[in-house]
């Protein structure tokens, strides 16, 4: 399998700048796996296409404001992107400008005022490019981070909200679950009220959202792990839903890593003889599984999800999931009738 076997033509007009409004007006293509047939539908519409015992499964991470602005202690800017929380107060990032954040430099992250209200210290320098950095007071991130946007979205946004799902409520991801980004609480009652349930996990979006990958040999590329967390209520509306053969259906692909993953620990901790009646359970660590064409999923039946970069992981999870010739068929029909692409885009759902 080769990296290059993801890979289309987007016009760059076609990446979305700005969210939709209301969210639940952008546009919904639903694509079969039973027939491949494609159909265009507003994301309101939705419901229509669910069923009552389905259940929805949604990434409540919320976007922590993780972009730094500051300066070096002997002169100099500097930027800071946080990607994830490695114990109080250590962190990994990414730096700018990188030759200059070496081991032992010291940095300074002032307010709104310019008064410095975090002092941190570069601890490593990875291979991968990334350091471990020290930050003074955890605390003050909020006051002084901003809410970073993916590097193809080049419009301010005017309200960071709109960067974030209406039911986010665990910080720490550096990037939005966005094909939740379509959900408004009336659209989740409409949902909930056919008889739909819904169930929520929690896994951080890190730096491989963004993250190219450089080798054209699919099999050596490494995922950074996320943390993840799935309680036991959770855990067990889904292996009932399992047990009864009902679907699970995945809001984002980052839920879909945290279910397989979660599902993938389970199976390997039971013994061969045990009768694994719950394809999950409570669980909680870091997540680095990769998905790709030919992975056998366990627990997710239908995923909603919005248009992937071309050669993402993204793209080869969903490829996994829907068979790669219905996935790029579908990606075609989107580029022919002007889909919007990526995080502010149009939706996709895969049943």
């Amino acid at each position: 399998m080769k990296t290059s076997d993801f890979d289309y033509d987007l016009p760059q007009e076609l990446i979305a700048q700005t969210p939709a409004e209301p969210r639940d007006s952008s546009r919904l293509m639903l694509a079969s796996r039973a027939d491949g047939s494609l159909e265009h539908r507003t994301f309101r519409d939705l419901p229509n296409y669910l069923r009552a015992g389905d259940v929805m499964v949604f990434n409540d991470s919320r976007v922590m404001p993780a972009r730094l602005y500051g300066t070096r202690s002997t002169g100099g800017k500097v930027e800071l992107l946080l990607l994830s929380r490695l114990s109080p107060g250590m962190w990994r990032a990414l730096v700018r400008p990188g030759r200059r954040m070496q081991p032992g430099v010291e940095f300074q992250i002032p307010d709104a005022n310019g008064e410095p209200v975090i002092t941190g210290q570069i601890h490593e320098a990875n291979a991968d490019g990334t350091r471990i950095v020290s930050l003074s007071d955890e605390d003050r991130l909020d006051a002084v981070g901003v809410v970073p946007l993916p590097p193809y979205i080049h419009a301010p946004l005017a309200d960071s909200e709109r960067y974030q799902t209406v039911y986010s409520n665990a910080k720490g991801s550096v990037a939005a679950p966005t094909a939740g980004l379509h959900f408004t609480p009336e659209l989740l009652d409409e949902v909930r009220a056919l008889g739909v349930e819904t169930a929520f996990v929690t896994l951080h979006v890190g730096w491989d959202s963004f993250r190219p990958i450089k080798t054209d040999d699919v099999s050596s590329h490494k995922m950074h792990s996320e943390y993840f967390s799935i309680d036991e209520e959770t855990a067990q509306t889904i292996s009932r839903a399992k047990r009864e053969g009902r679907r699970v259906i995945s809001v984002g692909t980052t839920a879909v890593r945290l279910l397989e993953h979660a599902a993938r620990l389970h199976a390997e901790s039971k013994p061969l003889s045990a009768a694994n009646e719950d394809v999950l359970v409570a669980d909680s660590g870091w997540a680095d599984i990769f998905i790709t064409p030919g992975f056998r999923f366990r627990v997710v039946d239908a995923l909603v999800t919005n248009f992937h970069l071309p050669k993402s992981t993204l793209l080869m999870l969903t490829s996994a999931l829907a068979g790669k010739d219905l996935l790029f068929k579908a990606y075609e029909e989107a580029v022919t009738q002007r889909y919007r692409f990526y995080s502010f885009g149009d939706a996709m759902f895969l049943f």
